[in-house]
């Protein structure tokens, strides 16, 4: 933590960060000035929210639709099914990506053209990034984070359900209101840790997935330090942003927990 002084010194590899002399806010002015700043920080805010919005709901869902099920044997498929991707690499999921979006031999184009439709290149419409990154995503990594929900669920009191049961309640109401209760604690703190990690959207499959096509969608803070800040050996530069990341981020974690904190008592601290 202390090495973050580097964002606001000229970094240099022979006197070292301590040695480095200072610039002050040099580097923030530097990217608070610069034409794509605006740009930047709009694409990460909105691939953010979006998969927020679209990723958050899912995982709670699938846990409540597995607590529902029943048949042990089918669950289990449904389980492994659901968690096997998250196991998958960035790099080979990217391939797997580019591999059904391509726009001749990808088996999305083919079926769009066994029904009349003209071939479509994904990849290369940059309006088409945001889903096709959050929505690959949300299958690599939906069947993971329902298990959190569902250990949640496997701690709920089972003498809640029988008074549900004897009170009449349908297996509606059961999730309504005895399941999402017993889980809002578990949601909250996810939330809250999910919205705290507004900024830090996910390196490695933007920079993969982006291109010169969709470049104005993808360039996101993260990839545009990568190719800035890094390839050019302008460390300061890179520290620099990425301090402006890690405040925000922190102002949205304390904001997000005390409103929680006040209107659930369910908080980090």
């Amino acid at each position: 933590m202390a090495n973050a002084v580097l964002a606001f010194k000229d970094y240099n590899v022979i006197k070292g960060i301590w040695g480095s002399p200072w610039v002050g806010l040099k580097y923030f002015n530097m990217f608070f000035e610069n034409p794509i700043f605006w740009t930047l920080v709009r694409n990460t805010m909105l691939l953010s929210f979006y998969q927020l919005l679209a990723g958050f709901p899912i995982p709670i869902l699938l846990a409540l639709m597995l607590n529902e099920i029943r048949n042990g044997r089918f669950k289990r498929f449904i389980q492994l099914v659901t968690f096997a991707p998250y196991f998958i690499s960035t790099v080979v999921m990217v391939s797997m990506i580019m591999l059904f979006l391509a726009p001749r031999l990808g088996f999305v184009n083919i079926a769009l053209q066994y029904f009349g439709f003209e071939p479509i290149n994904f990849l290369g419409e940059p309006n088409m990034f945001r889903s096709i990154y959050v929505w690959s995503d949300i299958w690599q990594t939906a069947g993971y984070a329902a298990v959190i929900y569902l250990a949640a669920l496997a701690g709920i009191d089972p003498t809640l359900y029988e008074a549900a049961k004897v009170d009449g309640a349908s297996r509606f109401q059961k999730i309504w209101h005895v399941d999402l209760p017993g889980i809002l604690p578990t949601i909250t703190i996810i939330l809250i840790l999910n919205v705290g990690n507004i900024m830090s959207i996910g390196f490695e499959k933007i920079y993969l997935l982006q291109n010169s096509l969709n470049l104005p969608k993808s360039e996101v803070i993260a990839t545009y330090v990568y190719s800035m800040g890094l390839l050019n050996a302008n460390y300061s530069f890179a520290t620099a942003v990425g301090l402006i990341n890690s405040v925000i981020n922190l102002i949205l974690l304390v904001a997000v927990n005390s409103f929680a904190k006040r209107i659930s008592n369910n908080s980090i601290w």
